[in-house]
Parts: structure tokens; C-alpha cells; sequence
């Protein structure tokens, strides 16, 4: 079928158009012999029951393109309520609301967004409305059946082995945001590296051993102030002063011994008085403890007792010595 150069013009501008910058999930199909035989195929979209699919649309241009809208059916079986049994397509912009301006492009996208989105109100499927409609889990059913009979190749059309513009800058936006985020990661994991070592140098620091020098006073000097009752003043120890913490120098046993003698006057007595005479007077024995007289027989002197003296102590030893002379002068009047 022949159309004026005009539309011939007009379809191979748009087909060049859409060969260069294809919409996303969608590709064109051109005969060679024949400039007019085109056929799109769209890729079942993600979240749908035609997912994994490849669908084809066949275009009919007439003399009348683009004031009139080419016509358009499914070349691919499929279970939709908008796609009658021969493939006939009911969507609005190849009917009432078609302009001038629109192309192939327009209407393959158009035919898209209705496989995502059905109109189950202009249904030209009417099982499928139904199902559509009253059990979408049973449509969906059926509809994933179909497409995976008559619509799912076993490799996919060699038209989308070429990505769309679209894919090609979101690859190119992926890939920015992945360098930009391993740019970002790298200085992290340095400044993570250098804190570790740092953390690493610390502990170190810290589980060093430490050595700490106590320095303790040297202990005061140690001095008996303890009070000692009089009686035993006399026998006094001389006060030890100890200035510091070495030991004193041991003391000998004799030497010991002899001080304790010297101390409490337990050495021998020399000075011992004359016992008193037989014959003598009273008045002779008695009179002032002078030497010679018979005074305290076997009584040490003062001095011998070690300095321990008082008066209750002389009056007692004088009385005993007058009553012992008094007996010996009758014994010996006796023998007269």
C-alpha cells in the first residue's frame, strides 16, 4: 500500500527517532522490503502479571497519518480487558482524544501504562473485566498463564540488547553515586584505620607497667615517760632512748646481773657492826649505835641495803637489840 511522500517522511523521521532514543521497554521492529510494516514490542512491566513478557503492537498507517491515528492491535496473544480476541486495542488516544502531534512513540507508551493500569469500564474482554473486577488473584492468575504461553520467549528480542537512553543515564547515575559513595568510604575507613591505631597506641600507653617509690618517715624516736611509784624509785632502770630504727646492741648475761646486784644492793656487805659484848651495861649496848657496841647482831648497814632506810625501820631493829642485851645481862648475873 502506497501513502504520500508526506507520511512516508513523517514514520521514517519517528522510527529514526525512536532507533536512537528509545523509550524504556520498548523497541521497534522494521522490514527492510517494506518502510510501512512496523511493529513495537513492549516488555511486560515489573509489578504486573505480564512481568517477563514481550508484547508486539502492529501499525497500519494510512494516507490520512498523523491528521487521523494509525491503527493499532496486539500482534501477541494476551489476557486483558482492554485487548479485544484479534488483538484490537480500546484506549482513548487512538480515538476521540488522538491530535496531530502524537506519534508512534506516544501511543506505545500509552499502550503500556494500560498494562499497568486496566480499565476494566471500557472492557472489550469481558471475562476479563469480570475477573478484573471480582477476583483480581483469579485475573492475575490467568493472566500470568497466558503470558507465560504465548508472550515469554525463551531468549529475549535482540532489540533490547541496546539500552534505552533512560537506562543508559540511570546506569551513569548509579555508577556517580557508587564512586561518589566508595570517594566517601575511603577517607572513613582511614580515619577508622588511624583512630584504631591511635586506640591501639593508647592502650599501649596505658597497660604499661608503672613503678611508684613509697618514701616512709623514719619512725620518731621511742621514750619511756611512764611514772614510777616512789617506792620503787630507787630501783629505777636507767630510760633507753631508741633514735633509731636498727637494734640495740645486746647486753651480756653477766653484765646483767651485775647491775641487777649493784642496783638493789645485793652485793657482799663489808661493814658489818661488832656483836655486842656480854659483859657490857645497858646503857653501853644501847647507847647511839656507835661502833663496837652490840647493835643489830648480823644487821647490814644502811649503806649495804642500798640506800633503803627510814625511821619506823631503825626504831624496830633498836628496841629488839635493847630487849636481847637485857635477857644476856641476867643470864650472865645468874652465872655470877
Amino acid at each position: 500500500m502506497s501513502v504520500p511522500p508526506a507520511v512516508m517522511r513523517r514514520v521514517m523521521r519517528e522510527l529514526s527517532e525512536l532507533e536512537k532514543n528509545p523509550p524504556e521497554g520498548i523497541r521497534m521492529q522494521m522490514n527492510d522490503e517494506d518502510m510501512l510494516d512496523v511493529t513495537g514490542i513492549i516488555a511486560g512491566p515489573e509489578g504486573t502479571p505480564y512481568s517477563g513478557g514481550y508484547f508486539k503492537v502492529k501499525f497500519k498507517f494510512t494516507d490520512e497519518f498523523p491528521a487521523a491515528p494509525p491503527k493499532c492491535w496486539f500482534g501477541t496473544k494476551i489476557f486483558h480487558p482492554n485487548v479485544g480476541a484479534n488483538g484490537e486495542i480500546c484506549v482513548n488516544t487512538l480515538k476521540k482524544d488522538w491530535k496531530s502531534t502524537y506519534g508512534i512513540g506516544h501511543i506505545l507508551v500509552t499502550v503500556k501504562c494500560l498494562l499497568i493500569y486496566p480499565n476494566p469500564e471500557s472492557a472489550l474482554d469481558e471475562e476479563a473485566g469480570k475477573l478484573l473486577l471480582e477476583d483480581y488473584q483469579s485475573y492475575c492468575n490467568r493472566a500470568k498463564l497466558i503470558t507465560s504461553v504465548h508472550a515469554t520467549p525463551r531468549v529475549k528480542p535482540v532489540e533490547f540488547n541496546k539500552p534505552s537512553a533512560q537506562e543508559l543515564e540511570a546506569t551513569k547515575s548509579k555508577s556517580e553515586n557508587d564512586g561518589a559513595k566508595d570517594a566517601t568510604a575511603k577517607p572513613v575507613a582511614a580515619s577508622a584505620s588511624e583512630s584504631s591505631s591511635q586506640r591501639a597506641a593508647s592502650t599501649s600507653k596505658l597497660s604499661a607497667p608503672t613503678t611508684t617509690t613509697l618514701t616512709l618517715p623514719a619512725p620518731a624516736s621511742l621514750t619511756s615517760t611512764l611514772p614510777l611509784p616512789p617506792i620503787l624509785a630507787p630501783y629505777a632502770m636507767p630510760i633507753l632512748t631508741r633514735k633509731s630504727a636498727s637494734p640495740a646492741p645486746p647486753m651480756s648475761l653477766k653484765a646483767s646481773l651485775s647491775s641487777d646486784k649493784e642496783g638493789l644492793g645485793v652485793g657482799p656487805q663489808k661493814d658489818r657492826h661488832p656483836s655486842p659484848s656480854p659483859l657490857g651495861t645497858a646503857d653501853a649496848n644501847v647507847g647511839g649505835g656507835k661502833p663496837g657496841m652490840g647493835v643489830g647482831i648480823g644487821m647490814a648497814s644502811t649503806a649495804g641495803l642500798g640506800g633503803v632506810t627510814g625511821t619506823k625501820a631503825v626504831k624496830r631493829a633498836a628496841t629488839g637489840t635493847a630487849v636481847s642485851g637485857a635477857e644476856k645481862r641476867k643470864k650472865a648475873l645468874k652465872r655470877l
